[in-house]
């Protein structure tokens, strides 16, 4: 089966990770922009960054026949610098028109504050603007506000709400997505501070797999480049239907993202 991991941070991992992955049947890759674990300073350090993702690391993960795509955003933790979000900002149409861009993300709350919101807002308008897909990061602390408050944005600037996927959901939000909104859903298989394999089974098995997906998020942290395959393997320990685990890990993200 192939498989795509719609949410991984290879700028992070190493190239023997790139290898892992090939060899368990991962052929798509999404990578996001996200927080490298120190605020940047400077609006050039992320322009660095953006060029990296697009262009080496696309690079870097076809050497092991894995087709990686990449969103660019500023992400939620270094919103709160008034100037360099506008910086930053005001520059992202020109990464957005890159063959290798997808979307714009991961975007999102991290502490809700005021200007976070005005980041998600304008991030949002940029994304719409420029015809891209949009993947949103729900906050690692108080997520279902987080997560709520999102929505409520979305639904306020009247946004297709089919083109915008919520990442990151657990037992406490993916009803509330689901009920409330028509974005997709994300779910991330994180050790620790997120899902296990089988905890993201259990709510495959109780809500479906229709506009769901899953992804490893891995990072710098704790986590596992492995986290799809392993979860296809717990799905199919519990005798899930072979078709809807395609759907999960190949057919949603590629559908969300338009890929070919």
């Amino acid at each position: 089966m192939r498989i795509c991991d719609p949410h991984c941070h290879m700028y992070a991992r190493t190239t023997d990770d790139y290898e892992r992955m090939a060899n368990a049947g991962i052929v798509r890759i999404l990578e996001p922009a996200f927080w490298l674990g120190e605020p940047r300073r400077y609006p050039g350090s992320f322009f660095d960054y953006f060029h990296h993702l697009l262009n080496f690391e696309h690079q870097r993960a076809k050497q092991y026949g894995i087709d990686q795509k990449c969103a660019i955003a500023l992400n939620p933790r270094e919103s709160n610098d008034d100037l360099l979000r506008e910086q930053v900002i005001a520059k992202l149409p020109e990464f957005l028109a890159h063959r290798n861009c997808a979307a714009v993300g991961e975007i999102g709350f991290d502490d809700l504050t005021a200007a976070e919101e005005a980041s998600i807002r304008r991030q949002l308008e940029v994304a719409f603007e420029n015809g891209k897909k949009v993947l949103v990061h729900s906050a690692h602390r108080n997520k279902l506000e987080s997560i709520r408050r999102t929505i409520a944005i979305i639904k306020e600037m009247r946004l297709d709400e089919g083109k915008i996927l919520i990442d990151h959901n657990t037992e406490e939000t993916i009803g509330y997505v689901r009920g409330e909104s028509a974005c997709w859903a994300g779910h991330t298989v994180y050790p620790v501070t997120k899902l296990s394999p089988e905890r993201a089974a259990d709510i495959f098995e109780a809500h479906g797999v229709d506009r769901m997906t899953v992804n490893s998020s891995c990072d710098w942290g704790p986590s596992d480049p492995l986290s799809v395959p392993r979860t296809v393997r717990e799905l199919r320990r519990r005798g899930f239907p072979e078709a809807d685990i395609e759907n999960l890990v190949w057919k949603n993200p590629s559908t969300f993202y338009s890929w070919e």
